[in-house]
């Protein structure tokens, strides 16, 4: 088994109802339904420690391409194989590179509101929400380049859909999930999607995952990005 839980690298177990839990590196209180098989909790927020390292590597960032962007962010010491800085680091990338591209956004300003919004969908959303924080990630980079509010029209219609397209994607596969995979395939349906709706080209390149060794859970020949379909 490889690496899952961040105390003792157990495995992790879900729970069929929330437990009030204390999390073992800063020892706050909450419910969950996620801990390892040794009883170790780690919550969201000391789960991403050190994601605020995104900000600078993106405003630095010259690239048009979100799959280069985000495969930098996962090289980061703070990225895991699997947890809830996915769902910040999508949108991040896609707003990098969509400025990169002739975007008309301030990415500092853009960027802190994807932390703020991303941060609020937690580890596990996948499973138990039926909504991928990946998947609505991209949604959030929509909304943000649109302006988006629950009082537009237009752009409260597009985020929408393509928080459905990324989501589709990724339900298409299947579970166990992966949050390298979900990650790819929402990027990828957001640069389309993108191009479609905005007229804003970002760029786009073949990905071929290296990730595999890492995740207990990998789904083999059926992820469209693994070595063997290549």
């Amino acid at each position: 088994m490889k690496e899952e839980c961040l105390i003792c690298s157990a495995p992790l177990e879900y729970l069929e109802k929330d437990e009030f839990m204390e999390c073992a590196v800063c020892h706050k209180k909450e419910h969950s339904k996620t801990r390892c098989i040794h009883g170790h909790y780690v919550c969201n927020e000391c789960h991403t420690a050190g994601m605020d390292t995104v900000t600078g590597l993106c405003l630095a960032e010259t690239s048009k391409n979100p799959v280069e962007i985000i495969e930098k962010m996962m090289a980061l010491p703070f990225c895991h194989m699997h947890g809830p800085e996915h769902h910040v680091m999508v949108g991040a990338a896609l707003l990098t590179a969509y400025k990169n591209a002739g975007g008309n956004i301030d990415l500092e300003i853009s960027l802190a509101e994807m932390m703020n919004r991303g941060k609020s969908v937690p580890g596990g959303a996948c499973g138990f929400w039926g909504a991928c924080g990946a998947g609505i990630s991209t949604g959030m980079f929509v909304s943000i380049i649109s302006e988006s509010t629950p009082l537009t029209e237009e752009p409260f219609g597009l985020s929408h859909r393509m928080t459905a397209k990324s989501l589709d994607k990724i339900g298409q596969i299947g579970g166990p999930r992966c949050c390298k995979r979900d990650s790819y395939l929402s990027i990828l349906s957001a640069i389309d999607f993108t191009a479609e709706n905005f007229n804003v080209r970002m760029e786009k390149s073949e990905i071929i995952c290296k990730h595999s060794a890492q995740n207990n859970q990998c789904i083999g020949k059926r992820c469209p990005f693994a070595k063997v379909n290549r």
